[in-house]
């Protein structure tokens, strides 16, 4: 039994106005400098950096701490070292967002934390997840009728996919069921298949031409030889923009397939959806509306925080379908076309209010602003290959179709793969030492290859040069050291 009688007068939980605003001064405090100092920050920093001086584990939780206390382990202790997508010159994987007004929104989203997935309990704020749905539908080229919803991300959207996918199409039988997707594809792809209650044999990785895009011939060979074999072809994913190369496969002529052998059709465009927003993307990105399904990532294209990511799906009826489940407790769903139960079509009842740090931004600057930004990445990546295929021992292993292109060094006197690999790993790390600029690596067919990849929207000219210059600074270094210490 609680020893204090507590009321609104004394309850540090019910914060007044102007609480908050103290609160929130002291937060700004922190993110004012951190802000400011993002253009110079380093693009990452080791974990085992001897300047470390990271916050050990708790075992338990210890006495109330103050405020500015718990902000100066936060931003001194917890926050570095880490990899820092939000800074220009971070160029690894694929580059997430952090747009300081999605942050905004998340806070008011936080603070009134309205109950958004049922719509006659918050129809203003459900409206605007309805709009957002409908703007990314048109955006892609989907049907009147089509829908969808926000998840955390492309991994949850490709599992939901497939579930859709599976209730629309499948049985309670599904064992014999099979996935088809290329070797490129992202590991949620095999993750979600799974968790959709798949085995993982039945899962297809198709190879792939020197593009890295799916090779159609292979696929449509393995669909005829399944049918063959008593099992049943039923879904095919491509990919508009893999995580490897940037590949985007021709989606055009795997939505005939998908047609002709009547599969389900999932675009995994987690990365490169929203490239449609420009002219170049537009036209590398042809057969994106013929999918059955889309995923897509905000939290990239976007430039939002993570956790923000889309499903769309060509028929809004397939989610109800695959995810209505009634119960007694809730409220009545809307017959209403335009009033979305989001409850109703999604895997999630409780969640929070994610819609709002994309309408806020989105009605801020309209589509235009993230247009430059995308068509800007486009050119600052094309600038990056330019100057790269030009350097000495270079090799371009895949250009860039979208903002990501891979690339290795080698020189004629490295006949050895694993040599080459070795030295490449070596290459890599050398570029990344001076923390101003991130790469990251992987590996296709057993070749390491390095990859440069354009998404962040604080990367600018200048982090291109120095991306260029730190490349061609370490092509001989690299050489002459590894073949000292090989």
């Amino acid at each position: 039994m609680s020893q204090l009688p507590i009321s609104s007068a004394n309850s540090p939980l019910e914060l007044t106005g102007h609480q908050l605003r103290q609160e929130l001064s002291l937060v700004l405090d922190q993110l004012v400098p951190y802000l400011d100092g993002l253009p110079d920050d380093d693009a990452w920093a080791p974990h085992d950096s001897p300047r470390a001086n990271i916050t050990p584990r708790e075992s338990r939780l210890g006495s109330p701490c103050s405020l500015v206390d718990l902000l100066d382990d936060l931003f001194q202790r917890r926050i570095h070292p880490s990899f820092s997508p939000t800074s220009g010159g971070y160029l690894a994987y694929v580059p997430g967002g952090g747009i300081p007004h999605a942050a905004i929104a998340d806070l008011i989203a936080g603070i009134i934390n309205k109950y958004v997935t049922v719509w006659s309990v918050a129809p203003g704020l459900a409206n605007i997840e309805a709009d957002i749905i409908s703007w990314f539908n048109d955006l892609v080229g989907f049907p009147t009728g089509s829908g969808g919803y926000l998840t955390t991300g492309g991994s949850m959207a490709n599992w939901s996919a497939i579930v859709t996918a599976r209730r629309m199409r499948l049985g309670d039988d599904f064992s014999n069921a099979i996935i088809y997707a290329s070797d490129q594809s992202h590991h949620s792809i095999i993750k979600a298949s799974v968790l959709a209650g798949f085995p993982e044999v039945n899962v297809r990785l198709i190879p792939c031409d020197d593009t890295h895009r799916i090779d159609l011939q292979v696929l449509k060979s393995q669909i005829a030889l399944d049918r063959k074999s008593g099992l049943t072809p039923f879904l095919v994913t491509g990919h508009a923009g893999t995580t490897n190369t940037g590949a985007v496969d021709p989606l055009e002529d795997l939505a005939v397939i998908a047609q002709q052998e009547q599969l389900w059709f999932h675009i995994d465009a987690a990365y490169g959806g929203f490239f449609c927003l420009t002219d170049r993307g537009r036209d590398v990105l042809r057969g994106l509306h013929r999918a059955d399904s889309i995923t897509l990532d905000p939290h990239k294209g976007l430039f939002l925080p993570y956790g923000t990511g889309c499903l769309l799906v060509r028929e809004q009826a397939a989610l109800r379908q695959a995810h209505q489940v009634d119960a007694a407790y809730l409220p009545p769903f809307q017959e209403d076309a335009a009033h979305v139960d989001f409850c109703e079509i999604s895997p999630e009842l409780s969640r929070d209010f994610r819609a709002l740090r994309i309408w806020l931004p989105l009605k801020l600057f309209g589509w235009d602003m993230f247009t430059q930004y995308l068509d800007q990445k486009i050119d600052l990546c094309t600038q990056a290959f330019d100057a790269v295929k030009s350097l000495e021992h270079i090799e371009i292993m895949s250009p860039p179709q979208l903002s990501t292109f891979a690339f290795r060094i080698a020189p004629p006197d490295f006949p050895s793969k694993t040599s080459l690999n070795s030295l490449n790993q070596y290459f890599l790390a050398r570029i990344n030492a001076q923390r101003k600029i991130f790469l990251s690596g992987t590996t296709i067919d057993g070749h390491f290859l390095i990859r440069i990849c354009v998404l962040c929207f604080r990367t600018h000219e200048k982090h291109i040069e120095q991306c260029i210059a730190a490349i061609e600074n370490n092509i001989s270094a690299s050489i002459e050291n590894y073949k000292s210490i090989d």
